[in-house]
């Protein structure tokens, strides 16, 4: 029996498009996800979130090698699983900065200024810190500001301050730029992801049915007309059909290399694989752009960092005040406070995030030393120059994409971070921090100067798990989406995620990709009544 939707991907998009296209219950919705059910108790113990990488619950990718990292590949990890990457992160809300989303809307894609965007944001947020003008209190996304803030996170912000940087109590507010804790996606102190609000209070719908460890191989089509999905599950091949539309929801990574898959991409580079094409789309895969993080990592004395959750006899403590009152370390996303700031005067909004986080935390975790406890505050690239791509590695739907940021391919990318770096030492240095710190650990006492600082960046910086960008929304050639979402030249089909972003944003790219499914979940259903 065919449905009226067809949702691929049940991840931050797919959760929020599933809820609202399944009430009207004249529409039947199809849900599938490659990955399995959320009950893993890692995926809703905030701290517990790195523990899901290079797990089950990730697709496990890294990057080809990066000429401009030494030819190293990073890890990029996204979430497999029932709520997709929202299940895996570190529940940071951020939506960006005004510019830009005023920015898409000078690109020519009307109705996604910032004024446009803000009520579809404010729609589906349960904000318990604040009821305005900015915030939605009403939703079924609970954000919060985290049931834990560490002795060491309460001493940043007074550094910061002290270096001469604003603080700023709601990066999602007013303005953006200063210092302050992090709003996340916690509901009582455990991940509210996108599956939690979204999914799982409408599961008992009888016209939604969900799928998992359902991988879709190919989009179907009939001339140009998307008209079902052939999807795996186990080792049975399935296919269905689509009466109204396809929705990708798949990421940055996976929307771009189904339609690939399915023919539509660059026309040459399909033919070459022996992929037949059905509409050739030069700019599918393109475009590519992350959040890139490095930073300082340091010694501290104290002995009840987060380093300390693991560790007998206090992890015994830690792990029952969390069972019994859902506070604690165990509580904390890790990256509990930071802030937004601009590194040269004249700049119309920030371009450096900060992460603070009481705790080593080197290389996603997997490199934290067993002993000892530390502190680290990183700078993130959150308007990078550099531009990568996502291409087949071969017409195997099992094969995973050639993933390709293209990292510090541009020389201002590194300039940016130098600045960056520079403002990190300063905070750290401050009266605030000063009994508190032993020794920088990362990076070595001997890079100081600008060149050993770009080589210790090319060896060790590394994603902050934001891609975006590669089914670009715009009107250019190398777009793929219309402002509609619409795939260009191809009927039925739309890309609702992450990867329509043309310019990545200024902060996490969580919520966005929320925001994005909600205009889609707007526009599909004012299709559907016209």
């Amino acid at each position: 029996m065919p449905f009226d939707y067809i949702i691929v991907g049940a991840g931050s998009a797919g959760c929020l498009l599933a809820n609202r296209l399944s009430a009207n219950p004249n529409h039947r919705v199809l849900l599938l996800e490659a990955g399995g059910e959320d009950t893993d108790k890692s995926i809703h113990i905030p701290i517990a979130f790195s523990k899901l990488f290079r797990s089950p619950y990730d697709w496990n990718d890294d990057s080809v090698p990066q000429a401009g990292m030494n030819n190293r590949r990073l890890f990029q990890p996204r979430g497999k699983v029932l709520g997709g990457s929202s299940s895996i992160n570190a529940m940071i809300y951020i939506r960006g900065h005004r510019a830009d989303y005023d920015h898409w809307a000078a690109l020519g894609n009307k109705g996604w200024g910032y004024d446009e965007v803000l009520p579809y944001f404010r729609q589906f947020e349960q904000n318990l810190e604040f009821e305005n003008e900015y915030h939605g209190t009403q939703g079924a996304l609970t954000v919060s500001k985290g049931r834990h803030h560490h002795l060491l996170s309460r001493q940043l912000l007074v550094a910061a301050e002290q270096a001469g940087y604003p603080l700023n109590e709601d990066f999602n507010g007013a303005q953006q730029e200063g210092f302050g804790y992090y709003q996340v996606t916690q509901r009582g102190g455990e991940r509210c992801s996108a599956a939690r609000a979204f999914l799982e209070p409408v599961r008992h719908r009888s016209n939604l049915e969900v799928q998992t460890e359902a991988t879709v191989h190919r989009i179907l089509t009939d001339g140009k007309r998307a008209s079902g999905v052939r999807y795996k599950r186990g080792a049975v091949m399935h296919e269905v059909e689509a009466t109204r539309e396809v929705l990708l929801c798949a990421g940055s990574f996976n929307s771009p290399q189904l339609l690939m898959l399915s023919g539509i991409g660059d026309g040459n580079a399909l033919r070459k694989l022996g992929i037949e094409v059905v509409h050739h789309l030069p700019g599918v895969g393109q475009n590519l752009q992350d959040h890139l993080l490095a930073g300082c990592v340091y010694h501290t004395h104290l002995k009840n960092t987060l380093d300390s959750a693991e560790r007998f006899p206090w992890s015994i403590r830690y792990l029952l005040q969390y069972l019994f009152l859902k506070k604690g370390l165990l509580a904390s996303n890790v990256a509990e406070c930071g802030g937004f700031l601009r590194s040269l005067p004249g700049q119309d909004a920030p371009d450096l995030q900060w992460h603070f986080s009481p705790s080593y935390f080197l290389r996603h975790g997997f490199d934290n030393p067993e002993t000892g406890n530390g502190a680290g505050l990183g700078m993130t690239l959150i308007c990078p120059y550099s531009r990568g791509q996502v291409q087949l590695q071969s017409p195997n739907p099992e094969d995973r994409p050639l993933i390709d940021p293209n990292y510090l391919s541009d020389d201002r990318d590194l300039h940016t971070l130098i600045r960056g770096y520079r403002i990190t030492e300063r905070i750290m240095a401050q009266p605030a921090l000063a009994p508190y710190l032993k020794s920088r650990f990362m990076p070595p006492p001997e890079v100081e100067t600008e060149p050993t600082l770009v080589q210790y960046f090319r060896d060790w910086a590394q994603s902050l798990y934001h891609p975006v960008g590669t089914c670009k929304m715009g009107q250019d050639e190398a777009a793929v989406v219309d402002h509609q979402l619409a795939v260009q030249g191809v009927q039925n089909l739309r890309v609702v995620d992450a990867s329509i972003m043309p310019v990545i944003v200024r902060g996490n790219t969580n919520a966005p990709a929320m925001m994005i499914a909600e205009k889609a979940a707007a526009m599909i259903r004012n299709k559907a009544t016209s």
